[in-house]
């Protein structure tokens, strides 16, 4: 056992350890509030989940703002000094909002935290895709999102005991989680910005870097692939936006049933996803989005057709065989479109496949919720769910052949047999 641990540290460079660390610790304290912010705002405010949705669409609508200028910064000054801003920022943010008492100023800061805490996003993403090559890439991503399931099992357990309490718990140690990553990742962490262009990158003004989109947006295979993981992300964000909000009104499970349902979720990916991962990376990348996104069909389906707790753990497991197969295949993907001098700006891009969806998404739910069968919900995710499936296997007829999308063995295969 300590000699595959072993084997599998020297496979990674050293500042990909630092990530991991790093990045198991901000999951900590991401999954102690994140689950349970929809419960939170409902219960202190007394309002319905149409409300609590709104809320989360400010968060997104100024989210993807924020996220552009993000993606163009990090190609400008690189990765470190937005990480570490984005940081300091959430561990700020975070305790402002345990504080507000008005549902009226909630909103203004909801606009406001959205347009500063997404700026930092495309540089995470960037740092990974500087840090591995493309044949590491899947593996490491898989490999993060071990680790964030770990922090899964720890942090909405916690969670959830504490929402019983005291939300205001939740916001406080966030927000000291975010401080202690903040002064590992300025201690042990250098920039990792390739040195590319410099003459053009000395002279180029931040108007022409932001301008640079237009580049991302006439790549049409790349917003293809967008758009269909748009409609994918638009059902999976159910499961952290409404579905706590759903069991705890049709079917009188607590925060603390859900949470253990998300842990149900983190232990699977734990056993499963590296072994996933290594199989999956010899198949064809957009047929493994395809086969990932019916899975989600099926387990989001579910729960507007099952009501024994068991039956939704279920749903959960198979929820989770669909992310092992899409989360380190979409994540690869997007890092393989983009070229290097591009890279911030095309993963501000890939962050609407989550951004976008929380602008309409949670507001859309709750409105189903609050105003028709619950039920409802799951039926029309789990018809959005077979159009997007249907779109990756589109775009692997269009795209399966070109070589930046060829598996490595079949790359392999056509250099042996020529």
């Amino acid at each position: 056992m300590f000699t595959r641990l072993n084997k599998l540290y020297h496979e990674f460079p050293p500042r990909f350890w630092i990530i991991v660390l790093t990045f198991f610790i901000d999951s900590i304290g991401g999954t102690l509030l994140f689950p349970f912010f929809s419960l939170y705002i409902t219960q202190r405010f007394n309002v319905g989940m149409t409300q609590a949705g709104m809320v989360l669409a400010m968060f997104s609508i100024f989210g993807i703002v924020g996220n552009m200028l993000g993606g163009a910064l990090t190609d400008r000054f690189g990765r470190r000094k937005l990480i570490l801003f984005g940081l300091v920022f959430s561990a700020l943010s975070t305790l402002t909002l345990g504080m507000v008492n008005s549902l009226a100023i909630l909103f203004p800061l909801a606009a406001f935290i959205g347009l500063l805490s997404d700026v930092s996003g495309p540089a995470h993403q960037a740092m990974m895709a500087d840090i591995l090559d493309e044949k590491q890439r899947q593996e490491g991503f898989g490999l993060l999102r071990v680790v964030r399931n770990l922090a899964w099992i720890i942090g909405p357990t916690i969670g959830g005991f504490l929402a019983n309490r005291s939300f205001f718990l939740l916001f406080v140690i966030d927000a000291i989680v975010s401080c202690i990553v903040a002064i590992i990742f300025y201690t042990q962490m250098p920039e990792t910005k390739p040195q590319t262009h410099h003459e053009d990158e000395k002279h180029e003004s931040i108007l022409s870097t932001v301008a640079g989109y237009r580049f991302v947006i006439r790549d049409f295979a790349f917003m293809a692939f967008i758009v269909a993981a748009i409609l994918m992300g638009a059902v999976y964000q159910q499961m952290y936006n409404s579905l706590s909000v759903f069991l705890r009104d049709n079917h009188g499970i607590n925060p603390q049933g859900y949470g253990f349902l998300m842990t149900t979720s983190a232990i699977t990916v734990i056993l499963f996803q590296f072994s996933v991962t290594r199989l999956i990376k010899h198949r064809p990348p957009f047929l493994i989005m395809a086969a990932g996104t019916l899975f989600y069909m099926i387990g989001f389906s579910m729960f507007g057709l099952v009501s024994a707790y068991w039956l939704f753990a279920s749903a959960i497991v198979i929820i989770t065989i669909g992310e092992m197969l899409i989360m380190p295949t979409s994540q690869t993907l997007a890092a393989n479109f983009a070229p290097v001098e591009m890279r911030g700006r095309y993963m501000a891009i890939f962050g609407l496949t989550w951004l976008l969806p929380s602008t309409f998404a949670p507001m859309l739910a709750g409105m189903i919720l609050d105003n028709f069968n619950p039920n409802l919900l799951w039926y029309i995710g789990g018809a959005l769910c077979a159009v997007s499936a249907f779109s990756y296997w589109v775009l692997h007829l269009r795209l399966g052949s070109q070589q930046r999308f060829i598996p490595e063995t079949s790359e392999q295969m056509v250099e042996v047999h020529a």
